[in-house]
């Protein structure tokens, strides 16, 4: 049986502040004696046969007593009545995905993950704990991210406890220790990267979802850590601008769409005036001069860039009239 402890002011001296690895409380889980299930059935059946035994014995101790006979029958059946109390206190059920925390007198002796009908030592008494996997979603918390600019941000949180011990005596409730960690580590990792547009060697919230997602699982787990529960994954759920600045900040991601658009543009129409004038001087379809050429350029370049369909106008005279 490993040792257990709470380490107190009267026992050790307070040296170092409890952290997320959970300094002063060292109680970790251990396993509980217990019996399997036809141990379980044997001690229910021997239970029964006291608690039967008794209840007759004490009718007929009763009858002989009104009749002016002894009361040793009575007493007798008495005891086996109080004796019957004792194996049904020692037989639990623990549902698939459940366990028992046993404790004895308040000292806590084991962690029961057998399931079905369990044989527990007697005078025992113990609190179900859940070891499925859990999750949740947090409340949407509104954040400035590194930039400075409000974002609402919310994520869904997947668990379940590890440590039975650390979950049951280290904590107070720990499932709203979970939820209230989980916040405060999103609210961190928010804090620390951009919404959008990183800079070199930047990870932002919107582009770097996985990345972000590994970063506050980890911190999550760090958190909860002293508590015995496990982090399986933690995902974001929910994330945008704030409503006051979402309007502009969806102006300026347009803005730099169409710029990249134009560029783009700009950039083939470029190309395309460039592979037009080479093919027409090197197969001697026209002979152009630089004002001819530069305005050759021009047309095309409006014809390629503009928003609209151009509309050609045919010039009758001469270039230079």
């Amino acid at each position: 049986m490993s040792e257990q402890s709470f380490t107190t002011p009267d026992s050790e001296p307070a040296a170092e502040p409890v952290g997320h690895s959970g300094v002063r409380t060292t109680i970790s889980e251990q396993k509980a004696k217990s019996g399997s299930s036809p141990a379980a059935f044997l001690v229910v059946l021997l239970a029964l046969v006291l608690l039967i035994g008794g209840t007759l014995l004490v009718i007929f101790g009763a009858i002989a007593l009104d009749g002016g006979g002894s009361p040793i029958q009575l007493v007798v059946g008495i005891v086996l009545l109080l004796v019957s109390l004792v194996p049904m206190a020692s037989v639990i059920v623990v549902s698939p995905g459940m366990t028992s925390v046993r404790q004895f007198f308040g000292r806590y002796i084991g962690t029961v993950r057998r399931t079905g009908l369990v044989l527990v030592p007697p005078f025992t008494n113990g609190k179900k704990v859940s070891v499925k996997v859990h999750n949740f979603e947090t409340n949407e918390l509104k954040v400035n991210d590194a930039d400075g600019n409000p974002i609402n941000i919310s994520a869904i949180v997947v668990w379940q406890v590890s440590d039975t011990a650390r979950a049951v005596f280290s904590i107070e409730d720990y499932e709203e220790f979970i939820k209230t960690q989980s916040e405060a580590a999103l609210r961190h990792v928010a804090t620390i990267h951009p919404y959008d547009e990183p800079a070199a060697g930047e990870t932002s919230l919107r582009g770097g979802t996985d990345k972000v997602s590994g970063e506050l699982a980890h911190e999550v787990a760090e958190r909860v850590a002293l508590a015995g529960l496990e982090i399986i994954e933690v995902r974001i759920s929910s994330l945008a601008y704030a409503p006051e600045i979402a309007q502009a900040m969806l102006q300026r991601q347009q803005a730099g769409a169409i710029i990249a658009a134009r560029e783009q543009i700009v950039e083939g129409a470029v190309s395309m005036v460039e592979q037009a004038l080479d093919r027409l001087e090197s197969e001697d379809v026209v002979v152009l001069d630089d004002e001819r050429r530069a305005q050759m350029v021009s047309n095309l370049l409006v014809v390629l860039t503009s928003d609209h369909a151009a509309t050609p106008v045919i010039n009758a005279s001469s270039l230079y009239a």
